[in-house]
């Protein structure tokens, strides 16, 4: 459950003092986080937000999961965090429109393409969301910098959340650990009546 200040964004629902964690381990490009980035917003949200059942009960974080058998996966992820640092307010909004689009950076679509095409397509992506001077600095923090091999940027931000997730032992995305410990039992086909039940037992 710890999260280094600087990611504080990473909590995506609820509010960021609730005693109970959820933490979702989702990758940008498996279909089924897709799916429960879906079921962040229009189930659980609405459950622990303010007015709902849970309110001020949980807190929701996401865990950014790279998958590397998808050779896009790092890129996504990186252009995630970068829109973390250059907007903190619109990462999650970000994230949902790289969910929603996820198709585009399928293994056959982006067979053909260089990393700075890619990142080239991220950044139209976050131009659909980030003010032009944030677009700006998106653009930036996915440029490389410094030496031949020294990543960019959020290369230190993605390097964290890889460690995060071998330290827990998360393997497939999506991944629900609940106050620390792993959700087995949940899945990204839940809908209200089932995460009703499971907040229910829980709380």
């Amino acid at each position: 459950m710890a999260l280094q200040p600087s990611l504080s964004p990473l909590i995506v629902a609820g509010n960021g003092n609730a005693p109970h964690t959820l933490e979702v381990y989702l990758d940008f490009v498996c279909p089924y986080s897709a799916k429960m980035s879906r079921t962040i917003d229009s189930v659980i949200t609405p459950l622990i937000s303010s007015g709902g059942k849970y309110d001020c009960k949980v807190k929701v974080i996401f865990r950014p999961q790279i998958q590397p058998w998808h050779a896009s996966s790092m890129l996504t992820h990186e252009a995630a965090l970068a829109a973390l640092r250059a907007s903190p307010d619109q990462f999650w909004t970000f994230s949902r429109l790289l969910f929603d689009h996820q198709e585009e950076f399928f293994d056959r679509q982006c067979l053909n393409l260089t990393i700075q095409q890619i990142r080239d397509k991220l950044t139209d992506l976050a131009s659909q969301v980030l003010s032009p001077g944030k677009v700006d600095e998106f653009r930036d923090l996915l440029t490389m910098k410094g030496t031949p091999n020294g990543g960019i940027p959020v290369t230190d931000d993605l390097k964290y959340n890889l460690k995060i997730a071998r330290h827990n032992s998360i393997h497939v995305s999506p991944t629900a650990l609940w106050n620390g410990l792993v959700a087995s039992e949940v899945s990204s086909s839940w809908a209200e009546k089932e995460w009703n039940e499971f907040f229910a037992s829980k709380i």
